[in-house]
């Protein structure tokens, strides 16, 4: 057969081994339930009318039934759409109708969205309430289903057959849906295992948000390695830090932002983190202050940074623990470390043409983890995927000894708290208010969220407006994150000769004397 995602749960042992498979609450799931209830969650679905390769959504904050979603979606031969739970009502909406979502799980946090989802929405027709106390009218319950429920085979869907849909930002302003196969996930959870070994059977806490790809990612992880899965809702320092100490965590997946909040801790000394062995960290480069910091705090434990992106399912490259030690060559701090072991890398001009060592290009990368494009959208995947390499749109060089340096993007892309914010969203959500001539948004230096929003704004003649009308008004119409944290009044905004936006110097003051142009 060919790689498919259900193949851990199918391991002679994985129901037998005597550690659980997921821990969350104060819950604990043993393999044998959790593989049980993967096949009734599948039945469910089945009954419910999904048919092979059909996108069953979820919307939701982590949760043991977050992970019998996605496994129970494979088992019964459809492919995930992990709704993005930052969004507002009309950008799920819009991506549920955009691959033709027909079937939610939404818990207690978001339940209160589905009238909004069903009245927007044209594809939604079945809501299966995924909370702890009665199912609301208009929905399902998903323990009576699940009770109910004849457990099915495995579909074994495999391959190149369609894994999962993850949206990411547009340039275009509106949501991209990344389609990505069993192979894709499957790939890039083989090589970033052999870049970061891990001990079978050790323990494994999932903080960041399951609907990302770095969150899914780390969970593909642990389940090929029969880790124990700890599972906390969504991050919060004192609820990871207690984790770490009453679970004996041994390895997680954090953002640097992430990583801060737990080392400034006020009362980190008073946690037992000793068992923690592996750090993982993406989204942003560490800053050489927090990794000392960090080393300090966690002296026992290796780092290793992942790079990559959704439409590569998502690691690249891998930067060792080796290159944070003390008396690594500083320089390779500063890195997105080598190539995973099946991803080709090189750094081209506008030509696509490859450059020499040290030569500042667009990153473009391909292989088996790489995407099969994005949903509905030939135009874009085209130019994406132009002569079989991804263009990732981050700009960097690579040094003598093979390290990849990410300085800029290419695209108008800002990375805040290690969430995607497209400037052309912002822009398009700003452009609404009559009052408002002309906006550029870009990504400024923020010490918390590693780049923060920053909109500058020309009125029309005799307009008024304030920063914070703007910031409300951005508020109604896209999710919280991507709304502007600081506004800026001018008289104009630069513009090329063609009568482009010339963003470079807006940004050029923020980011004066530093080596890297995005953080």
């Amino acid at each position: 057969m060919k790689a498919y995602l259900t193949q851990p749960l199918h391991q002679a042992g994985f129901q037998s081994l005597p550690n659980d498979a997921i821990v969350f609450n104060g819950e604990r799931v043993s393999r044998a339930s959790f593989v049980d209830r993967v096949a009734r969650l599948a039945s469910v679905l089945r009954k419910l009318g999904m048919q092979t390769g059909d996108r069953v959504g979820m919307l939701s904050l982590n949760s043991h039934r977050y992970m019998e979603y996605l496994f129970g979606v494979w088992w019964g031969g459809g492919a995930v759409n992990p709704v993005n739970i930052r969004w507002s009502p009309a950008e799920v909406a819009y991506s549920l109708d955009d691959c033709d979502t027909e079937i939610l799980l939404v818990d207690d946090a978001f339940i209160s969205m589905v009238p909004k989802l069903r009245a927007s929405s044209k594809s939604l027709r079945t809501v299966i309430y995924a909370g702890e106390g009665k199912a609301p009218p208009g929905t399902i319950g998903y323990e009576a289903l699940l009770r109910e429920a004849t457990p099915i085979e495995d579909a074994y869907r495999q391959g190149d057959d369609l894994a999962a849909v993850m949206y990411t930002g547009g340039t275009t302003g509106m949501p991209k849906g990344v389609m990505l196969s069993h192979e894709n996930l499957v790939t890039n959870v083989v090589n970033v295992l052999i870049s970061i070994p891990r001990v079978v059977g050790s323990t494994a806490l999932v903080a960041a948000p399951l609907f990302h790809i770095g969150g899914c990612g780390m969970l593909l992880q642990a389940v090929y390695t029969l880790q124990t899965i700890v599972i906390v809702p969504s991050f919060d320092d004192t609820a990871v830090l207690t984790a770490l100490q009453e679970e004996r965590v041994t390895e997680v997946f954090l953002v640097p932002t992430m990583i801060k909040r737990l080392v400034d801790h006020p009362r980190f000394a008073e946690f037992d983190t000793s068992s923690l062995r592996l750090m993982i960290y993406g989204a942003a480069p560490i800053d050489s202050a927090l990794l000392t910091q960090a080393v300090q705090a966690f002296p026992a434990t290796k780092f290793f940074q992942a790079y990559g992106m959704t439409e590569c399912s998502p690691a690249i490259t891998i930067l060792p623990s080796e290159a944070h030690l003390p008396q690594a060559n500083p320089k390779w701090q500063r890195s997105a470390g080598r190539p995973i072991l099946q991803a080709e890398l090189r750094i081209v001009d506008d030509g696509d043409n490859e450059l020499p060592v040290g030569g500042v290009g667009e990153i473009i990368s391909r292989g088996p983890m790489v995407m099969q494009g994005y949903y509905n959208k030939p135009q874009e995947t085209e130019l994406a995927l132009r002569n079989g390499w991804m263009h990732t749109g981050d700009v960097g060089y690579r040094d003598e000894d093979g390290f990849l340096y990410v300085v800029d993007r290419k695209k108008d892309m800002i990375v805040s708290g290690g969430e995607n914010v497209y400037s052309a969203e912002v822009e398009n959500a700003i452009a609404q208010l009559p009052e408002v001539a002309m906006s550029a948004v870009i990504g400024i230096p923020d010490e918390k969220f590693g780049e923060s929003v920053h909109a500058v704004i020309v009125l029309r003649p005799g307009a008024k407006l304030t920063a914070e009308q703007i910031q409300a008004h951005c508020r109604q119409s896209i999710a919280g994150y991507k709304c502007p944290r600081s506004v800026e009044f001018r008289d104009q905004i630069p513009l090329s000769a063609a009568g482009k936006l010339v963003k470079y110097e807006l940004r050029e003051p923020y980011w004066e004397g530093r080596s890297r142009r995005v953080n």
